[in-house]
């Protein structure tokens, strides 16, 4: 794919993204609402990845992951 294919397919898709974000801004403050927050499945997907990287680098656990002795 050409250099500039690629560019002009990146800037339509950040334009969509743009229009679908302040699509979303409008409609939560039309409600009255703020931003959900993130469904548990993808929290529980990222403590996942995080610990999956930890195992691979051999680094010792964060602090929430340790228990006190």
């Amino acid at each position: 794919m050409h250099a500039d294919v690629h560019l002009q397919l990146h800037r339509l898709h950040a334009t969509e993204l743009h229009r679908e974000a302040t699509a979303t801004a409008t409609t939560a403050a039309t409600r009255g609402t703020h931003a959900p927050a993130p469904a548990l499945r993808v929290q529980i997907g990222w403590k996942l990845v995080e610990f999956g990287l930890r195992l691979a680098t051999n680094r010792p656990a964060a602090d929430h992951f340790t228990t006190a002795a």
